[in-house]
């Protein structure tokens, strides 16, 4: 039965070959769709998940607020693993890690910049699952000054991984590490993305206040992490309630497998994903596999139709219905399996071109033939009997007589159904159409909005020496004598990269200074930085050389001047912390613009900048001439070594820092596109064949219209019209779905473009016009033949 049923199948894949052509092609874009984007969602989804004790790690954060402030923590101070494990008995192990150990690394004759190592406690291979190839993990961070690197760095440094135990290195501080194991390359799916891990001094700590490492807590077996939590609040009142003041405090245990797409707090230790970024990939993949099984519903369906007779002569012959189901079943399992073919042969073509989107390097089988070749069999028997099923079911309820006297048209309760069908497929279309329109504005509008600054051609670079640090007025002065320099200043961070941080500080009301605090933005620079960035200077002056301006004096922006409501700000007296329990006081001598320090997903706050010590002038900011970029790089580099002959200067460019903090949105803009244009063109492809079908059964009728005088724009008119109305229904069904969406995705930026009208108007303006290019090639064709033939059409 199986046989015949195969056999019937490939006869009418091959007789009906342009609606087979478009069935299996848009299923198969469908199909490769779902599987690159499964490709990413799976990845996304299994972060840190293959950690032995997954379940049983957290991490340490914090959340507080009070008048005038607030803050909300990835990192925590040293202190806090201790007190947590000899305070809970249901904290079995602790580990810290602190990201700022990279720098240079030398080997004999080699020199290597290694920014992405981490400093961690000798537990750290207790509560996580980072397998040593070589090195005994119970003791490889157990001496100061030791290190454990992966595999490709120790291949980079020594050649063979196997030979790296026991060798030392040496970092730019002159501090030797001796290497004591060699771990496998980080997974891309581990939150914690790292070269190397140095051992922390084992009772290594520092002040409640000193926020400098990240926490991470392995409960005992059996312990339930909210159970925990709720007793926290008695931690706060032991330990920091003395050293932080009355405020309304909390700590969160993070489970360790939602930190990469749910936590979004200040001072990640690297970049994390968005849930919604995840829900939106795997929304759009869904749309592209449902619009290509509504392209093979309908083109199946009108084809059936056309096989009225052929379902005549079967019942007739005494065939039963669950026979001509089995039949129909089978054709379109048998189309879902060659679409699978050639979304296989799709999704290895575009594999590149998606990793390169998505940032990634993910393999068709990367989980495995076994796997990957039971999940496609599995869906793809799915999606061929879900698909054929209602053009089955239709089929086979034909009555014998009317069929056989080929008199069957589709009932209206199915024409319905099949208009129902196109007007969702381009609802699809036209929502993703405007979405990706206004994602591409907005990204344009971050990319050109007016800063406060001039960004243009100005570079940063990290002074890695301490003895450079207080050489900085001589370097300046030999990277102007060249030509290739406009400007030089220094300063303790570079902007753009949302990590300033904030300080409470104590602002002059009314002639008196308060009792409590407010929470600004502080970093320092020195009297060139706002020359060097062309920051405007409103009122009062800039800084100036003078000892007294270092210790006493500082610019505030129009933001902090606003909120504190000063109508004189100059003069204004400003009381920050000096340590733990000293503070010291400045003026206000000046006030700047508003310009931006972070990303336009964050507004502009209250900033207060104060001259940097010699320690903290450890960023350098130069701005270059115009068309002359390699030669003032090489130039900076040669007048640099002159200071530090052992250095290697990484350069980072403003206007890049800012633009990559938009890298997860500009991702999904162009995945977004990417897919819209699938989608475009899969509904293109149903639409095609319908218009085809349609333009086949109203042959007789054109032949007489035009026997009688029709012109070809009246007959394409006829044949476009009940096509226009239902993508005009779909455009009135999208609008707001994409307007309510935009609003949302919008929403996570303080800086953002208006909503307009015309843009979901434009949208539905190019689907209209996409639809009747479609549409009019088959009106068109069936316009122009010849009359006589359509009239003997049988």
């Amino acid at each position: 039965m199986l046989r015949n049923y195969l056999k019937i199948a490939f006869r009418n894949l091959w007789k009906n070959r342009l609606f087979s052509a478009l069935t299996i092609v848009g299923m198969g874009v469908g199909m490769a769709a779902v599987g690159l984007m499964s490709l990413y969602v799976v990845h996304e989804l299994s972060y840190d998940r293959f950690h032995a004790n997954a379940d049983r790690i957290v991490r340490v954060v914090q959340y507080a607020n009070w008048p005038g402030g607030d803050l909300q923590l990835a990192p925590t101070s040293a202190p806090f693993a201790a007190a947590l494990q000899n305070e809970y008995p249901e904290v079995e192990k602790t580990v810290r890690v602190q990201p700022e150990g990279g720098g240079l690394i030398t080997y004999k004759d080699k020199k290597l910049n290694v920014d992405d190592i981490l400093f961690a406690d000798r537990t750290l291979f207790d509560v996580f699952s980072f397998p040593l190839l070589y090195g005994d993990p119970a003791t490889a961070l157990a001496q100061p000054q030791c290190i454990v690197i992966t595999k490709s760095l120790a291949e980079k440094l020594f050649g063979n991984a196997a030979k790296a135990v026991g060798q030392t290195i040496e970092f730019s501080n002159n501090f030797p590490n001796r290497v004591t194991g060699v771990i496998d390359n980080v997974p891309t799916t581990s939150h914690l993305q790292f070269s190397a891990l140095r051992s922390l001094p084992d009772k290594y700590t520092s002040g409640w206040q000193n926020f400098e490492l990240y926490t991470y807590l392995l409960l005992a077996n059996g312990s339930d992490p909210k159970a925990l939590e709720a007793k926290l609040p008695g931690f706060y009142e032991k330990y920091l309630k003395k050293e932080i003041g009355q405020l309304t405090y909390r700590m969160v245990l993070q489970p360790l497998t939602s930190i990469h797409l749910q936590s979004h707090l200040d001072y990640e230790i690297g970049p994390n994903g968005t849930l919604s970024t995840v829900y939106t990939f795997a929304v759009v993949a869904f749309l592209i596999l449902l619009i290509a099984g509504i392209n093979y519903v309908n083109l199946y369906t009108v084809r059936a139709i056309a096989r009225t007779r052929e379902v005549g002569v079967r019942k007739a012959v005494g065939s039963r219905r669950g026979q001509l189901i089995g039949q129909f079943l089978t054709e379109s399992t048998l189309m879902a399996f060659l679409a699978c073919a050639t979304g296989l042969v799709l999704a290895n073509l575009f594999l590149p071109l998606f990793n390169d989107l998505a940032g990634n390097a993910f393999a068709i089988n990367a989980y495995g033939p076994l796997v990957t070749g039971v999940a496609l069999m599995a869906f793809t028997l799915l999606l061929g009997l879900v698909s054929g099923l209602y053009p089955a079911l239709l089929v086979s309820g034909f009555r014998p007589v009317a069929a056989l006297k080929g008199r069957l048209v589709a009932q209206s309760n199915g024409g319905r159904f099949q208009q129902s069908l196109v007007v969702f497929q381009f609802v699809a279309a036209v929502a993703l159409i405007s979405c990706s329109w206004v994602i591409y504005r907005q990204m344009g509008y971050v990319t050109h909005k007016n800063l406060g600054f001039n960004k243009e051609q100005v570079l940063t670079f990290h002074l890695d020496s301490e003895a450079v640090r207080t050489q900085v007025q001589a370097l300046k002065n030999e990277l102007r004598k060249s030509p290739l320099i406009e400007q030089v200043a220094a300063a303790s961070n570079p902007i753009g990269n949302n990590n300033i941080g904030t300080n409470g500080m104590f602002f002059e009301q009314n002639g008196v200074m308060p009792t409590s605090t407010q929470v600004v933005q502080t970093f320092s620079v020195d009297a060139d930085y706002l020359g060097t960035l062309q920051v405007k200077l409103l009122k009062g002056r800039n800084f100036t050389d003078a000892v007294s301006d270092r210790l006493g004096a500082v610019l505030v922006n129009e933001s902090l001047v606003k909120k504190m409501g000063w109508q004189d700000p100059i003069g204004k007296r400003v009381r920050y912390f000096l340590g733990k329990d000293k503070t010291a006081e400045a003026q206000v001598m000046g006030v700047v613009s508003d310009f931006h320090t972070y990303s336009l997903q964050h507004k502009i706050e209250p900033l207060v900048l104060q001259m940097p010590a010699p320690s903290e002038q450890d960023n350098l900011y130069v701005r270059i001439q115009p068309a002359k970029t390699a030669e003032a790089l090489a130039y900076i580099k040669s007048a640099y070594r002159q200071f530090d002959p052992t250095a290697e200067v990484t350069f980072h460019f403003l206007d890049e820092n800012f633009s990559q903090q938009y890298k997860a949105e500009q991702k999904q803009g162009q995945v977004l596109l990417t897919f819209t244009l699938l989608a475009i063109l899969v509904s293109c492809l149903g639409l095609f064949g319908l218009a085809a079908y349609a333009a086949e059964v109203r042959t007789k009728e054109i032949g007489v219209r035009k026997v009688l005088g029709a012109s070809v724009v009246s007959i394409v008119t006829l044949l476009s019209k009940d096509f226009l109305k239902l993508i005009i229904i779909a455009i009135v069904l999208a609008a707001p779905l994409a307007w309510y969406a935009m609003s949302r995705w919008l929403d996570s930026f303080a800086y953002k473009i208006t909503l307009a009208w015309w843009i979901f108007a434009g949208s539905g303006t190019l689907a209209i016009a996409i639809a009747l290019l479609t549409v009019s090639f088959q009106s068109v064709k069936a316009a122009l033949m010849n009359p006589v033939k359509s009239l003997r059409t049988e």
